[in-house]
């Protein structure tokens, strides 16, 4: 291998922990990056990283080389890009529930023709994502985020809607306050942090009311919400731009109006251990301009 290409297989074994997993994503065999690794020790005359069956990590000297390469390998795509005026390569990028169909995807043709030379692979999940261990870019994530060491930029807030079916209400009644939800069921959604079904949240006032009712089933995505509520499985809660269709035909009843839960952040995150790359710094900058105002002016079709 070259030294550019080591230097690149360097950084992805230091982000991914792993040998086998850095070697497929430079599409060479594990032997091959073995031997290009030792080389590079050697040519340097000192130990980059420490080996063990389970995980590999940078020493000291290690840790002050990635820094390096980091830099020195965005700054050499900056200056490719510069060059030739175009952003190329790969870029992933993982997003929020619906959101990657229903507003990303119906978008993307228009920023992949102002970047000929780039090519997505779009992701739609609800998990907590380790962006640097599973080579992901950026993504957007819904909800109120833990500490980490992620650069995160807001987009913006959803306003959130409790929804039921007509069939449920009929057999349960329709609650008029929150006091009212005794003998009421909700859909469980699981968090992915936490492995925990989320209660359910109302505003009264200043004042944020949590509610945890039984759960007959439990989901952690979004459609699959929606799809139970739809049959009557109980109450669930999304943004209300994924029920605005079923909100508009009746499928789904808006319970509780003057009780909204409280609206949900929605942000982009990317590492912060990493340069930002031109390609990453194009796609959440369109990511900040499609979706932001979008929030912001409450638009019916967000």
């Amino acid at each position: 291998m070259d030294r550019l290409a080591t230097l690149d297989l360097f950084v992805r074994i230091v982000d991914r922990g792993s040998f086998s997993a850095a070697a497929a994503a430079c599409g060479v065999s594990r032997p091959v990056a073995t031997a290009a690794i030792k080389a590079l020790e050697h040519r340097l005359g000192t130990r980059l990283l420490h080996r063990s069956t389970r995980h590999v990590q940078p020493t000291v000297e290690g840790a002050a080389y990635y820094r390096r390469c980091v830099a020195i390998l965005a700054d050499l795509e900056d200056a490719d890009r510069s060059a030739s005026g175009a952003v190329a390569g790969l870029l992933r990028a993982d997003v929020v529930g619906r959101m990657a169909r229903m507003i990303v995807l119906p978008a993307l043709p228009d920023f992949l023709a102002r970047h000929p030379a780039l090519t997505v692979h779009l992701g739609e999940g609800e998990r907590f994502v380790d962006l640097v261990r599973e080579g992901v870019d950026c993504v957007v994530r819904a909800g109120r985020l833990p500490d980490s060491d992620m650069i995160v930029r807001p987009l913006g807030v959803m306003d959130e809607v409790t929804v039921a079916s007509p069939d449920y209400l009929a057999r349960h009644g329709t609650p008029a306050t929150p006091d009212e939800l005794e003998g009421h069921q909700m859909i469980g959604f699981v968090s992915s942090r936490t492995g925990q079904a989320l209660p359910l949240e109302f505003t009264r006032g200043e004042e944020v009311i949590e509610v945890s009712l039984p759960a007959r089933l439990l989901v952690s995505g979004a459609d699959m919400s929606a799809a139970a509520a739809r049959l009557g499985f109980g109450l669930a809660q999304a943004p209300r731009y994924g029920f605005a269709q079923d909100l508009a035909n009746g499928t789904l009843i808006e319970v509780l109006p003057d009780f909204l839960p409280t609206p949900t952040p929605l942000s982009v995150l990317y590492p912060s251990n990493r340069q930002l790359s031109a390609r990453v710094r194009v796609f959440v900058d369109w990511l900040v301009d499609l979706i932001g105002p979008r929030l912001q002016s409450g638009a019916p079709e967000l």
